[in-house]
């Protein structure tokens, strides 16, 4: 298929290229109006001035959508909080409106979300057909999903990935937690009684490819390990990976007035997802297992080797 993807050098972007090409795909990249074009076919595109090159969308079969500001570096100032939603509310719906408008538009757009929609939910166990939370990125999530609208009116098949805490050594929560942990100094946030939804990188690049190729799939769909853990259970398990204590407790009273807003949705929320669509459609986890995905992406071999 000839697959048009935003937010190509992303940590999730980098990683799925490869793999696309590899399968036989031809990639085009959506490149930001003033950054370096890598392909004569890339695709330009300005989602803050409204602007898409949408002459140069012909024949493309199907699009990855991953673009958007990142939300874990930076305080959550307003205008911060602005260029998140721009750029994944109206970015999103103008590359939906464009494609949507195509005499041939794609067959299926496959463009991420996160489990932000849940917002803070304890220990209930959340599936697709759960109902959305409250808070910022509860809000950004739904009206994200919602830009997808025109696509999704025009007919063609619209996934929303809901997708978890991305497990990389590349980047996320993973590599920022690494120095401590290494050092000894790493330890659960607070109580660390939430609920982490973790997904191994591995496994968000293979659940796109199988959207991109499931038929069946449609409508939001939860990018989490079938096994979620809670915090104090993730840095455990990443303490005996690395054979470190975990020891020191992160006080939430300092995470809040460090982080205000942000450390209440990204480190405090809890969320427990369960991925029912993707289970429900035949695909199978790379790394299910917590320990066995930490072995893997850190290079320390199998549990039982």
């Amino acid at each position: 298929m000839k697959v048009l993807v935003s937010g190509s050098s992303g940590l999730i972007g980098s990683a799925l290229l490869p793999v696309l090409v590899s399968s036989g795909h031809q990639v085009i990249r959506l490149r930001r109006a003033g950054s370096r074009l890598t392909s004569s076919d890339d695709i330009v595109w300005d989602p803050e001035g409204g602007h898409i090159d949408a002459a140069s969308l012909g024949g493309i079969e199907a699009v990855v959508h991953l673009a958007g500001e990142n939300i874990a570096t930076g305080r959550w100032t307003e205008a911060k909080k602005a260029r998140i939603r721009i750029s994944r509310v109206q970015g999103t719906r103008l590359l939906c409106e464009a494609l949507a408008a195509l005499t041939t538009p794609p067959r299926v757009i496959v463009c991420a979300s996160a489990i932000g929609y849940y917002g803070h939910r304890g220990d209930e166990l959340l599936s697709e057909e759960s109902v959305g939370g409250f808070g910022f990125l509860a809000e950004i999530c739904r009206d994200w999903e919602g830009a997808t609208e025109p696509a999704v009116r025009r007919g063609l098949r619209v996934v929303n990935l809901r997708i978890g805490v991305v497990l990389s050594r590349q980047g996320g929560a993973l590599a920022k937690m690494l120095p401590l942990f290494i050092a000894g100094l790493g330890g659960p946030v607070g109580r660390g009684e939430q609920y982490w939804s973790w997904v191994a990188i591995d496994d968000v690049v293979g659940t796109i490819h199988h959207a991109l190729l499931t038929d069946s799939l449609r409508g939001p769909v939860n990018v989490v390990a079938p096994n979620p853990a809670t915090n104090r259970q993730f840095t455990k398990i990443l303490a005996q990976v690395l054979k470190r204590p975990a020891l020191l407790p992160v006080p939430p009273v300092a995470l809040r007035l460090l982080l205000s807003e942000m450390a209440e949705e990204l480190l405090l929320c809890s969320a427990r997802v369960t991925p029912a669509k993707l289970l429900a459609t035949g695909y199978t986890f790379h790394y299910p297992d917590l320990e066995e995905a930490l072995r893997h992406l850190l290079g320390r071999g199998s549990r039982n080797g």
